[in-house]
C-alpha cells in the first residue's frame, strides 16, 4: 500500500474504534429534516475523521451530516481535492443494534474518486481501493468468490424502497436472479458486490457520500456500474443517482439489459 492509503486506513480505524463502537447498542438518535437518523456518534466520528483527513491531504472535506448549503460549498471548493465521508453508513442499523454499518471515507479529484476505504468496525473488515491499484479487503484482492455463470443464478442486492413501482412488481413477480438482499448500508453493499458476495446490485437514489468510495472499490475490483438513466454513471445526478452494478462485465450487461427493458 501507498503511504497515503495507510494513513486514511489507520485514521479510519482509530476513529471507528474510539468514537462509533463505544457508543453502539447504548446511543440516543434525533431525525433530519428529511426522516433520516442521526446519532452523537455520527457527528462525534464525523469531527474526527475531518480533523485527520485534512492533516492526512489538506483538502476541504464534504460529510453526511453537514447542510445542504456547506455540502455544495466544500464540493464547490474541492475540484482539485475533496474528502467526501459517510461517518456511519447504516445509522438505522447501528441505532436498533443490527451489526451492519460502515464508516465510508473517499479522496476525489476533479469529482471522481481516486481512494476509497469503507470499514465495517464489527466485522473488522476494511476494504480499501487506490485508482489503478486494484481493491482489497484486509490486504486479499478482490473479488474473493467466483462468479456464476448467468444472471438467474446470481445472488442480488437490491433496495427496492427507492425504485418505481412496475420495475419492483417486475423484480418481485418474475426475479431474473436466484436470491435477493437488502441489509440496509449501501457503502457494504458496494463491497459486497466487489468481493463477490452480491454479484448484481441496484438501487434507485444514493447520495454522493453512498458512492463515492465504493463505486472505486467496485471498479477496481473489476465491476461495472452505470445508473438506471444513463450509461455513464458519473454523469448522473451528484447528490441522487441510481445504481445498476454487477461484479463482472458479462453480468453486468445482461442485468442492465434486463432492466433497462423493464422500467
Amino acid at each position: 500500500m501507498e503511504p497515503l492509503i495507510k494513513e486514511v486506513i489507520r485514521a479510519v480505524r482509530e476513529v471507528a474504534q474510539g468514537e462509533i463502537i463505544p457508543r453502539y447498542l447504548q446511543v440516543a438518535h434525533q431525525r433530519k429534516a428529511d426522516g433520516s437518523l442521526y446519532t452523537a456518534a455520527d457527528i462525534a466520528a464525523q469531527e474526527a475523521l475531518a480533523l485527520r483527513l485534512r492533516e492526512i491531504h489538506p483538502s476541504p472535506v464534504l460529510a453526511e451530516e453537514m447542510s445542504h448549503e456547506q455540502q455544495a460549498e466544500q464540493w464547490l471548493a474541492g475540484d482539485s481535492g475533496l474528502w467526501c465521508v459517510d461517518p456511519i453508513d447504516g445509522t438505522s442499523n447501528f441505532v436498533n443494534g443490527l451489526p451492519y454499518f460502515a464508516v465510508s471515507v473517499a479522496l476525489m479529484n476533479k469529482g471522481r474518486s481516486v481512494l476509497g476505504v469503507i470499514y465495517d468496525p464489527v466485522a473488522h473488515e476494511m476494504f480499501y481501493a487506490e485508482k489503478g491499484g486494484g481493491a482489497y479487503l484486509n490486504g486479499e484482492k478482490l473479488p474473493i468468490n467466483e462468479s456464476p455463470k448467468e444472471l438467474r443464478q446470481c445472488m442480488a442486492s437490491v433496495d427496492f424502497k427507492r425504485i418505481g413501482s412496475r420495475l419492483a412488481q417486475q423484480l418481485v413477480g418474475s426475479p431474473p436472479y436466484s436470491s435477493q438482499r437488502n441489509y440496509g448500508a449501501s457503502t457494504l453493499e458496494w463491497c459486497y458486490v466487489a468481493a463477490g458476495r452480491f454479484d448484481v446490485y441496484l438501487h434507485g437514489g444514493q447520495k454522493l457520500w453512498d458512492y463515492a468510495a465504493g463505486s472505486l472499490i467496485l471498479e477496481e475490483a473489476g465491476g461495472m456500474m452505470c445508473s438506471l438513466k444513463t450509461d455513464d454513471f458519473w454523469a448522473d445526478d451528484l447528490w441522487k443517482r441510481s445504481v445498476i452494478a454487477a461484479r463482472n462485465p458479462a453480468l453486468f450487461n445482461a442485468w442492465k439489459a434486463w432492466l433497462r427493458a423493464h422500467q
